[in-house]
């Protein structure tokens, strides 16, 4: 089954992720799995275990914090040619990742970041 046009990640990137880890621990209970090494910290949970899983991404100073939500989608060139079309930019042209996972990121009209994703083609779907 494929989600399509859903919210279903989040990623907080932060240039003090032991800070972060330990806030969103406290705070809401979650539970941290190190994906990463070093300056590449990324941290996921499945955020309470009934809502989206997501991460915490290292960022050692790089860039500005941020925090960001990424909707699932079936096509992510399309929808960020729609996007466009709609009055948005293109912040982060499609790439893949490593592991097939094809993503961009988006600014609306207001300026606001979000995330688009389509997760690696399955063995049904190649």
């Amino acid at each position: 089954m494929t989600i399509s046009n859903a919210v279903t990640w989040f990623e907080i990137g932060t240039d003090r992720p032991d800070e972060a880890q330990r806030f969103y621990g406290d705070l809401f209970g979650w539970s941290f799995t190190e994906q990463g090494t070093g300056e590449a910290s990324y941290r996921t949970t499945e955020g309470g275990g009934a809502g989206i899983g997501g991460a915490i991404r290292g960022t050692a100073g790089a860039g500005p914090n941020y925090a960001i939500f990424y909707v699932q989608v079936a096509d992510v060139a399309e929808t960020c040619r729609r996007a466009e079309a709609a009055g948005g930019k293109v912040l982060v042209p499609t790439k893949r990742n490593d592991n097939g996972l094809t993503l961009a990121h988006l600014l609306d009209p207001a300026g606001n970041h979000v995330g688009v994703f389509a997760p690696p083609p399955g063995p049904a779907d190649a």
